[in-house]
């Protein structure tokens, strides 16, 4: 998420957990070990049925953030299995640190090896990062005029690398938040009501891929890929034109598919749709024009 300041990323963020499906016992399970390995179990709770929620500092070392030690131990990539690592002020994150999570954040998984052996600890997580577009946080904000320079604001999004972008799957720009929406007495949608929504597509998912080592959409290999997200010919016609337009990398093309796929679970449809992808390949990355 790309926003200026105080316009709700870390609280969008934070409300992430209040919409995902609850877990299932073999998710709790996987989760209560890494958290008994850690010494993090908290008192009077033998099982833990709460997806986590992390969200280290950007002071923490590449040992903190992947695991490391003398005695290999889980880093906060592992604490988050299952649930959310939240990656606030990303920029400001070590550039060592961010590129040692691009092989977990493939794999879901952590191998740490020492002179006295090696162990692998999972690292499923659903990571969420937010980011100022530029150092003074007002570039491209509706109101308030940026004063950077645009070298200046071109070398602090580069901080992120472009490996590491093409594994975030969804990019957001988050506007200001105007008076009217603050201050008017109108509900949005609960948080309830759209976790219904999640766990019926979720539940999609698990009849799509039982059986198997799958749990949901992101999880899927090529091979499933092409089985799952077969296009339409008016769909097909989009894709190719998107991928000559935005460069789509191999990697960024099934990520496309694999977000249209869950687009399309969400509104209960058994197909991809051109809808569904025009919304899909409206979250790539947004270049600095």
């Amino acid at each position: 998420m790309t926003g200026s300041p105080g316009s709700g990323k870390t609280l969008l963020a934070r409300a992430m957990p209040g919409i995902l499906p609850e877990m299932s016992i073999e998710e709790s399970l996987d989760v209560t070990r890494i958290y008994s390995v850690s010494d993090q179990l908290p008192p009077g709770m033998p099982l833990i049925r709460h997806r986590p929620f992390r969200a280290p500092h950007h002071t923490i070392s590449h040992a903190g953030l992947v695991g490391g030690g003398n005695i290999p131990h889980p880093g906060e990539i592992s604490l988050a299995h299952r649930g959310v690592l939240f990656l606030d002020e990303f920029p400001e994150f070590g550039n060592r640190v961010l590129e040692v999570m691009r092989q977990p954040m493939e794999d879901k998984v952590v191998t740490i090896s020492r002179a006295k052996g090696s162990l692998t600890f999972p690292a499923n997580f659903m990571l969420i990062a937010a980011m100022n577009p530029c150092p003074c946080g007002y570039y491209g904000d509706s109101q308030k005029p940026c004063t950077c320079a645009h070298s200046v604001v071109t070398k602090y999004q580069k901080r992120i690398s472009g490996p590491m972008l093409d594994r975030i799957d969804i990019h957001v720009e988050v506007p200001r938040v105007d008076y009217e929406k603050l201050s008017s007495d109108r509900l949005g949608e609960s948080s309830a009501s759209i976790r219904e929504r999640v766990q019926a597509a979720r539940e999609r998912q698990r009849v799509r891929f039982q059986g198997s080592d799958i749990v949901c959409n992101s999880d899927m290999r090529v091979a499933e890929v092409r089985k799952f997200c077969k296009l339409d010919e008016a769909g097909d016609s989009l894709v190719r034109a998107a991928m000559s337009q935005l460069n789509l990398s191999a990697r960024g093309y099934h990520r496309v598919l694999k977000l249209a796929r869950t687009i399309a679970d969400l509104a209960g449809s058994e197909t991809i749709q051109s809808v569904h992808l025009a919304e899909a390949l409206q979250y790539s990355p947004k270049i600095v024009s």
